[in-house]
């Protein structure tokens, strides 16, 4: 922690800081006596940021959410009022229609489904003029707006700034700012998977050089995992006219400018989480739990997302309680999931999906004594924390994710050795798959036999992997991923 600080004084020494996200470390909410009250943001990017706002004094430009961010956006950017945060807030107040084409339209559900590689491609997507008017008058207006906003905040100081942009929300922005603050320094992370070049062509042309064109016009471009810097540097290459990109160095040159591709795997709070693991709260939530567990627990924590593949989680549950018949009535699956976009018709059927199998399976192998599968259908992170706490097998077997958190913080907070069973399409697994049992996503049968090969693992193999996990993300915590970033860009300063 101490060179994360000495780091940000380094960089605020030479440039002020900036930081972009479509959500921001603050929301505020409008009180039945029409006050304004602040509670710490939600969503992964500002959790995975929070330690900069804690360390470095910074500006955070983010979308105004609902009526309580558009009312405190009323007097220009305001100090955080959340205690420990060294920020400066502004919120960007777009138009509700014009906010709902970007987010809702064209970001999600188009790019994220994009991204995570959910389309079935023979049937969709179907780009019809409500997307392309979402681009236009949703997607690009919102780019548009950023842009503005961060060359304004920039351009009260006499110095050039350090800018980071954060996410799919935002692929134009820097080609908007790049003009405007030609000595700035970019920096745009992508939370999110990069598909191969042949999946980005259900995009129409246009859309995808327009945000090549913005990416490259940052100075560092940032991955969760190689995997997403060789795919970016092969779409530039494929779809970029005169991009000359060089794969050893992991660079694109482009109308004058070099934008290097890195990989900057993110993880966690170690010290917090662990802080949290020991509340009151989640005490009392594991003191709830524990009835609910068998001899032996798998537990898994989702939002309930088509790409977490829950369904074929359950299904090699079912199969290993058909092959393993002595294992019922000892073995629990508790899963913790979160709702998760419930206004997508696509996300409301995979939740039927999803609840539906639990119910055939709880009627197949269970009595009234015994339930085989326990849910909890609600955002409650500190349950899922003590959840987490409770297990002999976690299982994270999403279809593709860009890092996947839940696999850092289940070994952090664990208390029993438990075992990782993780998909090789996670981020995470570039980091942890030596030390996890790894599975391919779409493989059942194989993932049954990981599941039984964990609650059989002898004592000494779970403790050493156990571990192994535990010390690796200690060393590679929240405070790493941010040092790394703040040194490349202090190199280009």
């Amino acid at each position: 922690m101490a060179r994360l600080v000495e780091l940000g004084h380094e960089m605020l020494a030479k440039r002020q800081l900036i930081l972009a996200s479509n959500r921001g470390p603050v929301e505020y909410q409008v009180a039945e006596d029409g006050h304004l009250r602040a509670r710490r943001g939600s969503g992964g990017v500002v959790t995975a940021l929070s330690a900069v706002s804690q360390h470095t004094e910074l500006t955070w430009i983010a979308s105004a959410m609902g009526e309580g961010d558009r009312r405190a956006a009323e007097g220009g950017a305001i100090p955080s009022p959340v205690s420990g945060q060294k920020v400066r807030l502004r919120f960007v107040v777009s138009p509700r229609n014009v906010y709902h084409k970007f987010y809702n339209i064209f970001c999600n559900p188009l790019l994220w489904f994009l991204q995570h590689y959910m389309w079935n491609s023979p049937h969709t997507p179907n780009i019809n003029a409500s997307v392309y008017d979402a681009w236009e008058n949703g997607y690009v207006a919102v780019n548009q707006a950023f842009a503005q906003a961060v060359v304004e905040e920039a351009g009260q100081e006499d110095r050039s700034a350090f800018i980071m942009l954060h996410d799919y929300h935002f692929y134009l922005v820097a080609g908007y700012i790049r003009p405007k603050l030609p000595n700035a320094i970019l920096q745009h992370f992508i939370h999110i998977p990069w598909p191969d070049p042949s999946y980005w062509a259900l995009l129409p042309y246009p859309m995808r050089l327009a945000m090549w064109q913005g990416l490259c016009a940052n100075d560092i471009v940032g991955f969760q995992a190689m995997r997403d810097v060789r795919n970016f540097l092969h779409t530039c290459q494929a779809f970029l006219p005169g991009a000359e990109v060089d794969y050893q160095r992991r660079t694109v040159w482009y109308k004058g400018h070099l934008t290097i591709a890195n990989s900057y795997p993110v993880s966690i709070d170690v010290t917090e989480l662990r802080r949290l693991a020991r509340s009151p709260r989640v005490q009392e939530y594991e003191a709830k739990l524990r009835p609910y567990c068998g001899d032996q627990t798998i537990v898994r924590v989702d939002r309930v997302d088509p790409s977490k593949n829950i369904v074929r989680g359950f299904k090699a549950f079912d199969g290993l309680l058909e092959r393993c018949p002595q294992l019922r009535g000892k073995v629990k699956f508790l899963a913790f999931l979160v709702p998760s976009r419930t206004h997508i018709r696509q996300y409301q059927r995979y939740a039927e999906e999803v609840l539906g199998l639990v119910s055939t399976l709880n009627n197949k192998y269970g009595g009234e004594d015994w339930q085989p599968i326990q849910v909890f259908y609600e955002n409650n992170y500190p349950q899922a924390i003590a959840g987490m706490r409770l297990y002999d097998v976690l299982l994270v077997n999403a279809v593709i994710d860009g890092m996947n958190l839940v696999a850092k913080e289940g070994p952090t907070v664990n208390s029993r050795d438990g075992i990782l069973v993780l998909s090789e399409a996670v981020g995470a697994h570039e980091q942890l798959g030596e030390y996890a049992l790894s599975v391919s996503p779409g493989d059942v049968e194989g993932t049954t036999e990981a599941l039984y090969k964990a609650l059989t693992m002898s004592r000494e193999e779970r403790r050493q992997r156990a571990d192994a996990l535990r010390k690796f993300i200690e060393a590679e915590d929240i405070t790493a991923w941010l040092c790394r970033q703040f040194q490349d860009l202090l190199t280009l300063a």
